[in-house]
């Protein structure tokens, strides 16, 4: 085995690794709140689905690509391979929708209430299944692509007719059908990238007109403490701004790689890495956002548990 694709192998099973356990602990702390009896936000099913969406594309991508770099190839036939990419690009897909849905439900959630989004606050939460139903359904659809052209690499598709992906391959394609195919794809991500920019650039406007209103309410204050909501905010921001560049580059590599006929295989690799980025510090960033939550949990339990000392009070 070469160095290259040894120190390949340890980068895919450590960033894999990490993201898995990153994603499941969260996942962990959400249901540890749904069957403590805490009360729910109207964020956290759009964070649940966001911490799956992450997984899936994780173990889908990650296992098979650390195994592919430590030199196990073949160990994927026709079925397995389109199962394996299907369930990434859904997974990427759903990743790119519900960040774009949490960054528009953290816009309404800040926005004053005599603002044009101010209306939506109470009735934003009731449409949240539905939103994230939406989520899905199209990345499912269009992603069916990939269960035409991609074959493992022992099929029967000769092998001048097929594009070497890594663990599995795909069948080349002309010029047309190719920018057909990728402009169905990109028509979903394009969307969700141009919402999460404006959303983005909206909870900047909101924070800066509030910290202005706090500034002068507070002059003499030397230690102003942030809301949750505030904090909750820059999170989401640094999520968007951490997917967006990776989003960027990711597809820079992903046209280089769809334009070639023979890939070089490190450029598939870096992809790969690429790809993975996200979903692995997303549940890190999103921690910090949470932390706070348990203690807030127990003592709204305490207190419905309580309800003489509320009178007392």
């Amino acid at each position: 085995m070469a160095s290259r694709d040894l120190a390949i192998g340890v980068v895919c099973l450590s960033q894999t690794v990490v993201g898995l356990m990153g994603n499941v602990s969260l996942l962990y702390h959400y249901l540890f709140l749904y069957f403590t009896g805490c009360r729910p936000r109207s964020t956290d099913l759009i964070v649940e689905h966001l911490i799956i969406a992450n997984f899936l594309s994780l173990l889908s991508r990650g296992v098979p690509q650390t195994m592919e770099a430590f030199g196990l190839t073949l160990f994927l036939n026709d079925i397995g391979c389109k199962l394996f990419f299907y369930i990434h690009r859904v997974g990427r897909g759903v990743s790119i929708s519900t960040t774009c849905l949490l960054s528009v439900f953290q816009v309404i959630t800040i926005s004053p209430r005599n603002s044009r989004w101010g209306e939506l606050k109470e009735k934003a939460p009731r449409y949240t299944g539905f939103a994230i139903f939406l989520c899905w359904v199209p990345y499912m659809l269009v992603n069916i692509i990939f269960l035409m052209y991609i074959t493992g690499k022992w099929g029967n598709t000769n092998s001048t007719m097929k594009k070497d992906l890594g663990y599995c391959s795909g069948v080349k394609q002309n010029k047309i059908v190719l920018s057909l195919h990728a402009a169905l794809l990109s028509i979903p991500d394009m969307f969700c990238v141009g919402l999460m920019l404006w959303a983005s650039n909206s909870m900047v406007c909101v924070l800066f007109r509030h910290k202005q209103q706090v500034q002068h309410i507070h002059k003499n204050d030397l230690s102003p403490r942030s809301s949750p909501e505030s904090r909750a905010t820059h999170s989401i921001l640094v999520l968007v701004s951490m997917f967006v560049s990776s989003y960027m580059l990711s597809c820079i590599f992903q046209v280089c790689i769809g334009l070639s006929d023979n890939p070089n295989i490190l450029l598939v690799n870096i992809s790969a890495l690429l790809n993975a980025y996200f979903p692995t510090a997303c549940p890190f960033i999103l921690m910090s956002r949470v932390s706070r939550e348990p203690r807030l949990c127990f003592a709204w339990i305490k207190i419905t548990k309580s309800p003489k000392l509320i009178i007392n009070m």
